[in-house]
């Protein structure tokens, strides 16, 4: 896979911010890729990323930049667990079969 690395456009306050942070984290460690954190930026959200039932984008998102000019988000949504709280395993886990997926 020639993907050049991760983005992660998010918001501090949100109430996702820190478990998106660490699913960054721990995918861009376990397959060596860069990482960029962009704060609230929504005109990148518009052209990349998925939108609401509004057609408006929403935080936060992680993407993969395939480093061909293709940018493919891969985690939107954080999945539940049992007791309706973030999966942050879960969450990893579908980014990392989404990427592997592309490649």
């Amino acid at each position: 896979m020639a993907a050049k690395k991760l983005i992660l456009v998010t918001s501090e306050s949100h109430p996702l911010h820190k478990i998106f942070m660490e699913i960054l984290e721990e995918l861009s460690k376990e397959l060596n890729l860069e990482k960029e954190v962009k704060l609230e930026d929504y005109s990148f959200l518009a052209d990349y990323g998925e939108k609401d039932e509004f057609d408006m984008p929403f935080l936060p998102q992680l993407f993969i930049d395939l480093g061909n000019g293709k940018i493919v988000p891969v985690l939107t949504k954080i999945p539940f667990d049992s007791q309706f709280k973030p999966d942050k395993s879960a969450g990893k886990e579908e980014a990392l079969k989404k990427i592997k997926n592309l490649g």
